[in-house]
C-alpha cells in the first residue's frame, strides 16, 4: 500500500497479489501446458466414450468388416435413422464413434472429399489417401482457434484388389489428427479390452483367415465376448466391404450370421 500526496489531497492505492494456481490451459485449443498437453484435445478424447458405444473394424482374407453397437435412446424414434456406419464412396466405409452429430459432419465431410478426388482424378479416391486428407484436416483444427476438435473417431475400410490395391485395408483416425493403417483396431469406452482381445486372437495370423462371413461371425463374437452380452440382430450394425464394393448388412442378414454363431457354439 503507498500513499500519494497532491495539493494537499492524498490517494491511497492499494495493491493486491493476485496468486494464478493451475491457470486455465484447458480455456483455449491453441495452449500448450507446462507438461505440453493440449487439454482441449483430450477432451475430445473423452468425448468419444461419451457415447458408451465400442466399434470394431476387422481386415479378412478377402474383405473387410467395421461393426459398432447400436443404441436408440428414445422408443420414438425411427432405428433406420440411427446409424454409425456410413457409405462414404461405392467402395469406402466409416463407422465414426461418438457424438453422432460430429459422426454425421465427417462423413459429410469424408463425401466431399471424395467427390473432389474423383472429379479431379477421374477414379474412386484410395482409402488411404481419404484417410489421410481426413485427418489432415483434423489436425489442422488443432491449430486453429475458430474450430472445435470433433468428439468422434473414424474407423475407414476398403477392399483393392488392383495392381495398385492392397486388398482389404482399415485406417484409423482420431481427433488428434493421427491416422494409421491396422490389421484390426478398436475405438470406444471398452477400446484396451476389445484390443488386448483381437491382438490375442489374430497374434500368429495377423487377419481372419476365411470368408466375408468367417471375418463378419468373428466380428460378432470378438464385440460380444469383450462387452460380456449376446446381441440380437437390433442391436449391432455392421459394414461390409468386398473388391470395389461397401454395403451395410440388414438386420436379417446380420441374424443369419448370429444364428450360425449360435449353431457353432
Amino acid at each position: 500500500m503507498s500513499t500519494l500526496g497532491a495539493d494537499n489531497e492524498s490517494i491511497t492505492i492499494s495493491v493486491t497479489n493476485i496468486s494464478i494456481k493451475g491457470a486455465g490451459f484447458d480455456r483455449h485449443i491453441t495452449i500448450f501446458s507446462p507438461e505440453g498437453r493440449l487439454f482441449q484435445v483430450e477432451y475430445a478424447f473423452k468425448a468419444i466414450n461419451l457415447a458408451n458405444i465400442t466399434s470394431l473394424g476387422v481386415t479378412g482374407k478377402d474383405s473387410a468388416v467395421l461393426i459398432s453397437q447400436k443404441k436408440i435412446p428414445d422408443k420414438l424414434l425411427d432405428p433406420a435413422t440411427v446409424s454409425y456406419v456410413f457409405n462414404i464412396t461405392p467402395s469406402i466405409g466409416m463407422v465414426a464413434t461418438g457424438s453422432i452429430a460430429d459422426a454425421r459432419s465427417l462423413a459429410m465431410r469424408s463425401r466431399s472429399a471424395a467427390a473432389e478426388f474423383r472429379y479431379k482424378y477421374g477414379y474412386e479416391i484410395p482409402v488411404e489417401t481419404l484417410s489421410k486428407q481426413i485427418a489432415n484436416t483434423s489436425q489442422i483444427y488443432t491449430q486453429r482457434a475458430y474450430m472445435r476438435p470433433l468428439g468422434v473417431a473414424a474407423t475407414y475400410c476398403q477392399v483393392d484388389f488392383t495392381d495398385e490395391g492392397r486388398g482389404p485395408q482399415v485406417f484409423k483416425c482420431d481427433p488428434a489428427g493421427y491416422f494409421t493403417g491396422v490389421k484390426a483396431c478398436a475405438t470406444g469406452p471398452k477400446q484396451q479390452e476389445a484390443t488386448a482381445y483381437l491382438e490375442k486372437k489374430l497374434k500368429k495370423s495377423g487377419a481372419v483367415r476365411g470368408d466375408w462371413k468367417e471375418t463378419v461371425e468373428f466380428a460378432i463374437t470378438a464385440l460380444s465376448s469383450v462387452l460380456g452380452s449376446d446381441f440380437r440382430k437390433n442391436d449391432i450394425e455392421i459394414g461390409l466391404a468386398t473388391e470395389g464394393k461397401f454395403r451395410i448388412l440388414t438386420p436379417d442378414e446380420i441374424d443369419e450370421r448370429l444364428i450360425a454363431i449360435a449353431e457353432k457354439d
